[in-house]
């Protein structure tokens, strides 16, 4: 008797190599590849995400010979459908933690368990899956640094040994489903990563020659390409953490321990939000519900102004333009300009967290949302409120010369050093078309504390008449 036929269904896992769900379905398994376009996902991906992942299915395709089925349309009704169509005795994922991901996944799994099928769920995007990382009496971590060692003692698989051919791949040509071709990628007025898996190698082997050992101070000199540039083939799993890991094991360095930090951080956040679904869109500590953030008319053009990269404080202004530009801005960048908006202009978080996500082409749920709480300080960090970055400062220290803001703001192509980062003290103010800041820092920091102090006092009188 012939064996049933698998179905592979890619999401989150672009690649062919470390692929647990090939050797899940069994060597040499005919098998269907299978990718979704599902509108619940790609409606709210901002051009730079589609542009990209579209980009990985070509590339995906060509590595399986041509033989990537993609379909349309909710999966829940044609996965089944598909599956139906080729007899096959399961459906092979990696298992998503997201909010929606899971709920859709059980909702596939009734439909197939109706069929008679099973969904078999093999690994994750994650070096360390959600739930696994547990403390001694069994609890899930709610802080950063426990949940690092815990998941460094736990350890990772290593990476699975495959390749296109682990697999016999249907032909999609003869499937009796309605395939749909990988859309055009969109236009997209930015400078954006190459796609695909052996891109993604090409990135990864160039940072470690060039950049790894470094990488502890380097990675928050945004004037200097110190970053890997990883996060967003790890969005895509045109590489998956593991086999970065893998690479990093025989290497000791400070560099190397920063980025397995990095990479703990990642399983982190998705750990939080796999344990607390309503924190992608809700403050993770609901005592924040009650800080008071500003509205009308004056903070929408306060957020326009800082959307746009022309809030008057260069190094704001630079990562902005950046995300404009490239769909990707650096990390510490990224907390600068997170900073400036909850803490400078008192806007909600989740306005900032909601652009990023429209704009980033590495934009994760978990990572994004989790990320802007840490700044805002209403996330997992136990002492959030005296962080408050000063824009200048962050600057001079970072960009010292002035090299990153004079890259993304040419109105200041011919100021140098600490000037950069205080145009407005130059003799003759900034320079034209450069516009002045839109609030006084150090007043607006005292604000900020003000009401995050109103935070906490509540919270510890709650906490004392309870």
């Amino acid at each position: 008797m012939t064996e049933a036929p698998a179905l592979i269904w890619f999401r989150r896992d672009l690649r062919v190599a470390d692929q647990p769900t090939f050797l899940a379905a069994g060597q040499d398994t005919r098998a269907l590849a299978l990718f979704v376009l599902d509108p619940r996902l790609l409606e709210p991906s901002g051009a730079a995400r589609r542009w990209f992942l579209y980009g990985c299915l070509r590339d995906l395709g060509e590595s399986l010979g041509g033989r990537l089925l993609v379909v349309q349309g909710d999966p829940v009704d044609v996965v089944p459908r598909v599956a139906e169509a080729i007899g096959a005795g399961a459906v092979h994922i990696a298992a998503d933690f997201g909010p929606y991901g899971q709920a859709r996944d059980d909702d596939v799994e009734r439909a197939l368990d109706a069929q008679g099928r099973e969904l078999v769920r093999t690994g994750s995007p994650y070096a360390v899956a959600p739930g696994r990382v547990r403390s001694g009496d069994g609890g899930r971590y709610r802080v950063f640094t426990p949940f690092s060692r815990a998941w460094a003692d736990h350890g990772w698989r290593a990476p699975a040994d495959t390749d296109a051919g682990s697999l016999d791949w249907i032909d999609p040509a003869t499937v009796d489903v309605e395939a749909v071709e990988i859309p055009d990628q969109p236009a997209v007025d930015a400078d954006l990563p190459e796609p695909g898996e052996a891109a993604a190698h090409r990135r990864w082997d160039e940072f470690v020659r060039d950049h790894l050992q470094d990488y502890a101070d380097g990675r928050d000199r945004p004037d200097r390409p110190g970053t890997s540039r990883m996060s967003v083939y790890l969005k895509y799993g045109c590489v998956h953490p593991r086999s970065l890991l893998a690479d990093l094991a025989a290497k000791r360095s400070d560099g190397a321990q920063s980025f397995r930090n990095e990479l703990a951080w990642r399983d982190f956040y998705a750990d939080v939000l796999d344990q607390r679904p309503d924190s992608a869109h809700r403050n993770y500590d609901r005592s924040f519900d009650a800080l008071v953030t500003d509205s009308g008319p004056e903070a929408d053009e306060l957020f326009a102004a800082w959307r746009e990269g022309r809030t008057g404080f260069p190094i704001v202004d630079a990562g902005m333009r950046q995300l404009l530009a490239e769909g990707w801005m650096h990390n510490r960048v990224r907390m600068i300009t997170a900073s400036f908006l909850v803490k400078d202009l008192h806007l909600p978080w989740w306005w900032g967290a909601r652009h990023f996500m429209s704009r980033l082409v590495d934009g994760d749920l978990a990572s994004n949302q989790h990320g802007w709480q840490w700044v805002a300080g209403s996330g997992t960090d136990a002492a959030p409120y005296f962080r408050v970055f000063n824009p200048v400062l962050q600057g001079e220290r970072f960009d010292p010369d002035g090299d990153y803001v004079r890259r993304y703001v040419p109105e200041l192509a011919d100021v140098s050093g600490k000037a950069a980062h205080q145009p407005w003290k130059l003799p003759d103010g900034p320079p034209r078309g450069y516009p002045a800041p839109v609030v006084d820092h150090k007043a607006e920091r005292a604000e900020a504390l003000e009401r995050y102090e109103a935070v906490r006092a509540a919270r510890e009188n709650m906490r004392a008449t309870s």
